[in-house]
């Protein structure tokens, strides 16, 4: 099974006007990373970056000055990204700028059927929150004491250890993967033939005689109205 785990930054929080200005991504493979990455700055063709912005990401109008436009770069993303499941923290909001800039170009939207979003599968696994990828980091004991600044790359690569935590971890990464398979494959159920046999002589008891023969004893102490007395059940002497 083939996951892309990803992240955007922008030049502000409208999808329908800001552009994205990086993009960032990680190929897990049965969600275990194969070093292949996504990475490109791309210029916003004029758009300016949104001071609020700025402070999370720090990336400048002058950063991006000779970086590509999301145009040249758009075959590039759709190729490494194709037929794979797509993961996002917060994926509306990535997805939303996404596919406004596929929408520029008239390109088809990415199917929503493809995308998980790692938030929702935080909250619903940590109700009580918080549920950032700081914090997130933090629970699960994964170094990010890198990320000063939000990065489209760092945050994909922070992401995919989450991720594969969020859903059970490594191991039971492989346990959900061997499932998967089978589940894929229903249309071929194959019927299993369980036989049992019976004993050749039976297992001796576990009880002596005498314990068995001091229980009758309290049983009968205990008059006919003793719960004992309904399983009891009379023994050939």
């Amino acid at each position: 099974m083939r996951e892309i785990i990803f992240d955007t930054e922008t030049t502000g929080l409208d999808s329908r006007e800001d552009r994205v200005i990086e993009i960032g991504a990680v190929e897990l493979v049965n969600r275990f990373p194969t070093s292949r990455t996504f990475h490109h700055y791309i210029n916003p063709d004029g758009r300016p970056i949104h001071p609020d912005a700025q402070a999370v990401h720090g990336i400048s109008l002058a950063d991006l000055a000779d970086k590509p436009v999301f145009a040249e770069i758009a075959e590039k993303f759709i190729e490494f990204i194709d037929g794979a499941k797509l993961i996002a923290h917060n994926a509306n909001f990535d997805m939303g700028f996404i596919n406004a800039e596929f929408a520029r170009l008239g390109h088809p939207a990415i199917d929503a059927a493809r995308v998980v979003d790692s938030l929702a599968l935080a909250r619903r696994k940590h109700p009580m929150g918080p549920n950032s990828l700081d914090a997130l980091c933090r629970r699960y004991g994964i170094d990010n004491s890198r990320r000063t600044k939000h990065g489209a790359l760092l945050d994909s690569e922070l992401l995919a250890e989450v991720y594969v935590e969020l859903i059970g971890g490594k191991q039971a990464a492989l346990v959900l993967e061997a499932a998967s398979v089978v589940t894929a494959g229903a249309a071929a159920e194959e019927t299993v033939a369980v036989t049992s046999c019976l004993r050749p002589s039976p297992l001796p008891p576990r009880l002596s005689e005498a314990e068995r023969e001091a229980h009758d004893r309290l049983v009968a102490e205990l008059g006919e109205k003793a719960i004992w007395a309904k399983f009891n059940e009379p023994r050939a002497a």
